[in-house]
């Protein structure tokens, strides 16, 4: 029986790896911080998996243990690190939006002067999350989530503008 939980936790965690992925992009530009975010998460993950019940899909429950243990860490890593970075650590040499990439770097460099909480819901939206799994996800109300999408892309073409 436990080799087949086993077996089942893997290939669904392989299959929605790149969640952890983003919310590791999202809340930590430092790769080291990511990598050590990123084990902790497939530990929580691991750890949690018996207490998986089924209610949500896999996705939603990857996304709220993910985004838990990133605020978590983050908080812990706050609280070592004393020096906040420089503007220069956030420069973009070339901010032109011919460049995909370039286009992504900006846009993650602007959700990262987001709240914790806002972060997640940008990064469940743009998962395509509809608003009811958002708020379940977050705790948050659905109408909570919605008002809260309309302030966060106006705060984000405000830094987007202000980084041009």
């Amino acid at each position: 029986m436990e080799e087949t939980i086993d077996s089942a936790f893997v290939q669904q965690l392989n299959q929605n790896a790149g969640i952890a992925r983003k919310v590791g992009r999202i809340y930590f530009p430092d790769a080291d911080d990511r990598e050590d975010a990123l084990q902790e998460m497939m530990y929580q993950l691991w750890k949690s998996y018996p207490r998986f019940d089924r209610r949500s899909k896999f996705s939603t429950w990857m996304y709220s243990v993910c985004l838990n243990t990133a605020l978590t860490y983050r908080r812990r890593l706050k609280n070592k690190k004393t020096e906040p970075l420089s503007s220069t650590h956030h420069a973009i040499a070339d901010q032109s939006p011919e460049n995909h990439e370039e286009s992504i770097a900006m846009l993650f460099d602007a959700v990262s002067e987001l709240s914790s909480l806002n972060k997640a819901i940008v990064l469940l939206y743009l998962e395509d999350m509809s608003y009811e799994e958002i708020a379940a996800v977050t705790g948050l109300s659905r109408s909570n989530v919605s008002v809260r999408l309309v302030r966060i892309k106006k705060e984000l073409e405000i830094l987007l503008k202000k980084d041009n």
